[in-house]
């Protein structure tokens, strides 16, 4: 039986009315999302090209008079923190993306306070959908109500929020990621895809009208590990020997000569992954714009030379999503690559619209053969930002 998001609204409402009793003062949702093309590209300062998924975070919220978060969600009993002791590090586990929200506003001198909170998602986690940013950005919408912050309204405002939440992650979580998670779930659009500059955070809407296959491999996904942070360090490596701030900041023409000037052969590497998929994304974008004209088939050859870079330059790929790729391809996907920080989670596939039957019954064969878990598959199209929904 399908989940629709009217059923997760009222799961919320029912698990706070269980958990805390009576009635929140509404229910916030926020989407996952998929990055179409340009990976570990946010925090290096260059162009992404995410969209938000129909798959949302559900939270039912009612303001305290004190200083106390209780939090819910459908998988955890309550838990209680007091909202002055939220700092780097603290709490821990999931509670840290919910209250640390709340502390980051408060960092950037909005007036908070404490909350009850119950969460319902059908955000797959730890598939490198954004479990995370979708619980971030619906609680910041709803803190920005019932407080009175005034900044849900237009997208200079989300803007704000997405900040917030990025600063929740990287701080209380202690994730160092970059912030196009928080913005493409904060300020997506139904039917597009967010061109996104994360050095000056603008953003363009993309059209993208199209349906995409998701495979989430079950490999195991986590950002708070040394694997990613060891990603960022080579990358500010390879900056610093190429006498940029950011590796946004390197043409890519003459690139490997240009590269010649990093000293460390895999941050060379990392750097080469950087710029290259840059100027993908560059490029998809302006494939997309030319709305129902766009060359899929060339969109497809951008998003495989990605995975091939992000396989062997970035090396955050695993055999999980290798085979998954290599299998949609081999069953006539026009585009394959692993999407989100790698190391597991899920690939994307472009495939024509109704053929991605035999994409999925390649990838889940090919499964199958290795006595590997069944991938979960399923097809998405770009969905629209947080919002109220009661």
């Amino acid at each position: 039986m399908t989940t629709t998001p009217a059923d997760l609204t009222a799961a919320a409402r029912d698990l706070f009315d269980a958990s805390f009793g009576g009635e929140p003062d509404g229910v916030w949702s926020a989407p996952g999302r998929v990055n179409l093309i340009g990976e570990h590209v946010d925090y290096n300062g260059g162009l992404v090209l995410p969209m938000a998924i129909p798959q949302r975070t559900h939270a039912a919220v009612a303001r305290r008079d004190d200083r106390t978060v209780r939090l819910v969600s459908g998988d955890s009993d309550v838990q209680t923190v007091q909202l002055d002791a939220v700092g780097p590090g603290t709490p821990g586990d999931w509670p840290a993306y919910v209250v640390g929200v709340l502390w980051a506003l408060e960092q950037a001198g909005h007036t908070v306070g404490g909350a009850d909170i119950a969460i319902t998602s059908d955000v797959p986690s730890g598939a490198g959908l954004s479990s995370s940013a979708a619980i971030e950005a619906c609680v910041a919408l709803a803190v920005d109500e019932l407080w009175g912050l005034g900044l849900g309204g237009d997208d200079a405002g989300r803007r704000e929020l997405a900040a917030a939440c990025q600063r929740a992650e990287n701080e209380v979580v202690g994730a160092p990621t970059g912030g196009m998670d928080q913005a493409a779930s904060l300020r997506g659009r139904e039917g597009h895809a967010l061109e996104l500059d994360c050095r000056t955070m603008e953003v363009e809407h993309v059209p993208f009208a199209h349906e995409l296959l998701i495979i989430d491999t079950r490999a195991h996904h986590a950002l708070v590990d040394g694997q990613y942070a060891a990603r960022r360090r080579q990358c500010e490596e390879a900056a610093h020997d190429l006498g940029v701030e950011l590796l946004a900041d390197v043409p890519a023409d003459g690139l490997d000569e240009r590269l010649e000037a990093v000293s460390d052969p895999v941050a060379r590497r990392r750097a080469h992954h950087i710029v290259t998929e840059i100027a993908r994304v560059e490029r998809s974008a302006a494939i997309l714009a030319q709305g129902p004209d766009a060359d899929l088939a060339e969109l497809g050859r951008l998003f495989t030379a990605s995975h091939v870079s992000l396989r062997d330059d970035f090396e955050v790929s695993c055999d999980e999503l290798d085979v998954a790729v290599d299998a949609a391809l081999s069953a006539g996907a026009l585009g394959a690559r692993m999407t989100g920080g790698g190391f597991g989670g899920s690939a994307v596939a472009l495939v024509h619209p109704g053929e991605s039957g035999p994409v999925v019954d390649a990838v889940v064969a090919a499964y199958r053969d290795r006595d590997w878990t069944a991938p979960r598959t399923f097809l998405v199209t770009a969905g629209a930002g947080a919002s109220r929904d009661e």
